[in-house]
């Protein structure tokens, strides 16, 4: 019986050369797609990039399928920064945006995941497996105990987000010793919780931020309004010490 070999490769990228179609990706998704824009953008290049990039390791999924003789292209992306990376630039990216004093206190190992998308093409399969896969074998490596970073709504605008936002205060704040808060404070408290739809509230969730409930996460105390990148942000933490196996399992597996 022939073999087929998987689909994706994920790893850290190993050339500037790399890194760059991780930017060109992201140029493609949060500036074409989404209607971002930011300091550093090369919209001539098109490029999404910014001051973190030199400091941060950058995990990239690649499509084995592509035609024989072409460079394999990057068709996903994550970005990630450890503590001891953050102190080479000073801060955490997402420290613009939320006091992290919780889990700087905490005295554990921190990792920052951030910049995470998918070509548009290969959405729906297994390809965040495949880098969730990678990045629990980055976490293992480097003995990470809580991951954290935030992720977008799509919109400026909280209150016409109010059913998915007041419902992820409801069920999934983080607990006191994880909470961090939004710096320019917008409240998650828009709806009562007898007045919260939750079919319609995961509808008008974004998938990633189901993902990463479903690996046990939660959301830190209020959102930040990203008018440049025309987002509604919301932090998210995972305790590793605090999730069960199933949930383990669900983004180590790569078997496709």
């Amino acid at each position: 019986m022939k073999l087929h070999p998987p689909r994706y490769v994920a790893r850290l990228a190993q050339s500037p050369a790399e890194v760059v179609a991780a930017q060109r990706l992201r140029y493609d998704v949060f500036i074409r797609e989404l209607g971002g824009d930011g300091v550093l953008v090369d919209h001539a290049a098109g490029l999404e990039r910014d001051r973190f990039d030199a400091y941060f390791d950058h995990l990239i999924l690649l499509d084995t399928h592509a035609p024989a003789g072409t460079d394999l292209p990057v068709v996903g992306v994550y970005r990630v920064l450890r503590c001891d990376q953050a102190k080479a630039v000073g801060q955490f990216y997402s420290e613009d945006e939320y006091d992290l004093a919780p889990l700087r206190a905490s005295g554990r190992r921190l990792l920052e995941l951030g910049r995470s998308c998918l070509h548009p093409d290969h959405r729906g399969g297994t390809a965040m497996v495949h880098l969730w896969a990678a990045l629990a074998e980055y976490v293992q490596k480097h003995g990470i105990e809580i991951l954290f970073g935030v992720a977008s709504f799509h919109g400026t605008d909280p209150q016409a987000l109010a059913q998915p936002l007041s419902l992820l205060r409801a069920r999934h704040l983080a607990p006191p010793d994880l909470r961090v808060r939004a710096r320019s404070y917008h409240s998650m408290d828009l709806l009562p919780e007898d007045r919260i739809d939750r079919r319609r509230a995961m509808i008008e969730t974004p998938a990633l931020i189901k993902a990463y409930l479903r690996l046990g996460g939660f959301v830190g105390d209020g959102v930040f309004v990203d008018t440049q990148f025309n987002t509604t942000d919301v932090c998210l933490v995972m305790d590793t010490a605090r999730m069960n196996q199933r949930q383990r399992s669900l983004y180590q597996r790569s078997d496709a």
